[in-house]
């Protein structure tokens, strides 16, 4: 189960099936719709994120209380691997804010500390330049482009920015 963490007005608390409807709202919002895959995507319905909710892989992301976005996350527990991938959206209202950020780092010392996740991953698309000014802001650094790595929401194929977060980076 996962497990609640907080940092200031900033709350990581499980997914509860009935955030859903509000995250797909999010999710359709301009500032956030370009980056969140294709249009027919389960990731951006009502349903999808129920599921992330019924598999515990992502957090509701809370700002002095209120739904503000979503922090999905991945784990390889192959012990010769160990590592942890996370994605993340905020509502419009709250981004700029450096919340993203925060969130991030939380969510990444858990999966350090607690879950014994040596490297974090995050993937954004390579014409996401907010987004990726943001995770180095955290410690990410880049890899390399997955080339045709995603579809957007205009049907096309799309290259993403592989970038990871070593244990001993984490600021």
């Amino acid at each position: 189960m996962l497990p609640t963490l907080r940092d200031g007005r900033l709350t990581l608390r499980p997914l509860d099936e009935r955030d859903a409807g509000d995250l797909a709202a999010i999710v359709e919002h301009p500032s956030v719709s370009p980056w969140w895959g294709s249009e027919d995507s389960a990731s951006r319905t009502a349903e999808g994120f129920a599921e992330d909710a019924r598999e515990e892989v992502a957090f509701a992301i809370e700002v002095d209380g209120a739904l503000a976005g979503w922090l999905g996350l991945h784990e390889d527990d192959e012990p010769d691997y160990r590592w942890a991938g996370l994605d993340i959206f905020l509502s419009p209202e709250h981004q700029g804010e450096g919340l993203g950020r925060v969130a991030l780092r939380l969510a990444a010392r858990w999966l350090i500390d607690e879950r014994g996740h040596h490297r974090i991953t995050i993937d954004p698309a390579c014409a996401n330049v907010r987004a990726i000014r943001a995770y180095e802001g955290v410690g990410f650094r880049p890899v390399g482009v997955m080339r045709r790595y995603e579809r957007g929401p205009d049907g096309a194929w799309r290259d993403a920015l592989l970038m990871d977060l070593l244990a001993e980076e984490l600021a």
